[in-house]
């Protein structure tokens, strides 16, 4: 397929987002719903916050799929000189998780978004069993996919040259205030920290901008009380509450992660992983990785 001609650069310049709750804002809220980082990060990307068209087409529970069927379509319609997708966490706490179907659901995503001439952002994610501290029979087989997942965002980051922001080095764990009171999404201030990282990025690629968003954000981070409270009111219903099949799946990995750890096979069940992580990059279609 022949790209197709770039978005104008006469008018605003258009900035669209794709993805999850991360990107749709959530654990950044504002009067009537949520901001979140690409939004902090429009009002940046000219010296006049108005002259930025900024669609937010990501929602909370998407799945990688989502994209092209639903966000893809809507942001080409937008005809974005800039591109965010991020994308992929949700993916890895279904039961279904397929790397060889979230690889291409992310190539085709990218793919189109890069032969309408976007300038693409992408960044790869930290380890949700990590952040939600879930004992091991859980937190290893989730890291093992999650690992998975950013190493095809690492390599599709390369193939289609995108502005790349390691989200899983950021130090989520070691600084409480940068979580939302659910553990899983960034607080105000994490938000505020991931669009000063892509800001900084898109100033060493070159990108002209506007002055990096603020540090000082307005909403404190939860406390220790507020933490006591989420978990005791929310925090296990949550788990059971994310999905359909999120927590028999849960269980089925935590069953087949002991069963792997009696054996022995642990060290197998990561290299498996890792060969799928290999052979869906390999797969993909012939020429995806000549688009620049």
């Amino acid at each position: 397929m022949s790209p197709r001609p770039a978005p104008p650069t006469d008018g605003p310049l258009r900035f669209a987002a794709l993805g999850d709750s991360l990107t749709e804002g959530i654990g950044d809220p504002v009067h009537g719903g949520w901001r979140g980082w690409a939004a902090v990060l429009a009002r940046t990307l000219t010296t006049e916050p108005a002259e930025v068209e900024f669609g937010n087409f990501a929602r909370s529970g998407a799945l990688s799929r989502d994209l092209t069927t639903e966000q893809l379509p809507a942001a080409l319609a937008l005809r974005p000189a800039l591109a965010a997708v991020v994308v992929g966490g949700n993916d890895t706490l279904r039961a279904g998780f397929d790397i060889h179907r979230t690889t291409r659901e992310l190539d085709t995503a990218l793919r189109a978004l890069a032969e309408d001439g976007a300038r693409l952002l992408t960044a790869c994610l930290p380890d949700p069993g990590v952040l939600l501290r879930l004992p091991q029979p859980l937190a290893r087989p989730l890291a093992r996919r999650m690992r998975a997942v950013n190493t095809v965002v690492h390599e599709l980051s390369a193939r289609y040259a995108t502005v790349h922001l390691h989200l899983a080095e950021l130090p989520w764990t070691t600084d409480r205030s940068l979580l939302s009171v659910d553990r899983l999404h960034p607080s105000a201030k994490g938000h505020q920290l991931i669009a000063r990282g892509f800001h900084a990025a898109l100033t060493t690629a070159g990108h002209p901008l506007g002055p990096a968003p603020r540090a000082d954000v307005c909403t404190p981070p939860p406390g220790r009380a507020a933490d006591l409270w989420w978990m005791a009111t929310r925090g296990t219903r949550w788990v059971a509450g994310r999905s359909t099949d999120l927590l028999p799946g849960l269980l089925a990995l935590a069953a087949a992660e002991g069963r792997g750890r009696l054996r022995g096979a642990t060290a197998r069940l990561d290299e498996q992983m890792a060969r799928a992580a290999s052979a869906a990059l390999a797969g993909l279609p012939p020429g995806a990785a000549a688009q620049r």
